[in-house]
């Protein structure tokens, strides 16, 4: 899939999943459920290295992430993030998202709205994905965003200043229903939400949430498909009293 299919599957009315993974293995299960968009999200930062902010992960990480995600899944569409920092001015955006490119991604995905280094991207020929919403590189806390009118207005004005550079898609994050549904509404380009509503035009999980690969409590736009956490932890037990046994 590429683009075009993004832009087609909106206008159909054909929903659009995306998840979020890191590594091969579970490249290759998101691969044979056909998901649409494989994120390597910056999100590895905290569920695969144990940091506490996303805006810690390194371009290097980034990119040994996403060559082990495009070896598991050679023939998926993949997204990466790109790292806190590494769009500050176009030249080093422009650098840093060939290097993405170079591990394996099909496009880059950045918060907010550098809007040089986003320009200078596409001029480049680098496909993009938008995150608009809740910034979670710079957020100071993860409350709702887009709840009253003027903050609303300007994520509205936001996607569609991404929507002129013609994005893979806009990714929006825990806003009011109502406003992800005008959004999407308003532009050409995709919309995929995570706590955004149902209105968007696709959906994306962190996979850790989506198999509860942990023990902590979901955002509350989570949803849990398997608990990894119960599993894994039985089978840890049973491996360590087939080993006593013995």
């Amino acid at each position: 899939m590429d683009k075009k299919d993004f832009y087609l599957m909106k206008k159909s009315g054909k929903a659009i999943s995306m998840v979020t993974v890191y590594d091969a293995a579970f490249a290759r299960m998101a691969d044979a459920a056909k998901i649409d968009m494989l994120l390597v999200g910056d999100s590895a930062a905290n569920v695969m290295l144990g940091m506490n902010r996303t805006a810690d992960i390194s371009m290097e990480a980034m990119c040994l992430f996403t060559n082990a995600v495009k070896r598991g899944a050679s023939n998926s569409y993949v997204i990466s993030d790109m790292p806190f920092g590494s769009d500050a001015e176009p030249k080093t955006a422009v650098l840093n998202a060939k290097k993405l490119l170079e591990a394996g991604a099909d496009a880059v995905k950045i918060e907010g709205l550098p809007l040089k280094s986003l320009e200078a991207i596409r001029e480049n020929g680098i496909e993009v994905v938008g995150h608009l919403g809740l910034l979670p590189q710079t957020a100071k806390n993860f409350k709702q965003v887009g709840q009253n009118e003027e903050e609303a207005e300007k994520i509205l004005e936001q996607a569609q200043i991404l929507d002129g550079l013609e994005p893979c898609a806009i990714v929006l994050e825990h806003i009011p229903s109502s406003l992800g549904q005008k959004i999407s509404q308003a532009i050409n380009a995709p919309t995929i939400g995570i706590g955004a509503g149902k209105h968007t035009d696709g959906q994306v999980l962190v996979m850790h949430d989506l198999l509860k690969m942990h023990p902590f409590k979901l955002p509350p736009f989570a949803k849990c498909f398997a608990n990894f956490w119960e599993a894994g932890v039985s089978a840890f037990c049973e491996y360590k009293n087939w080993i006593n046994e013995k």
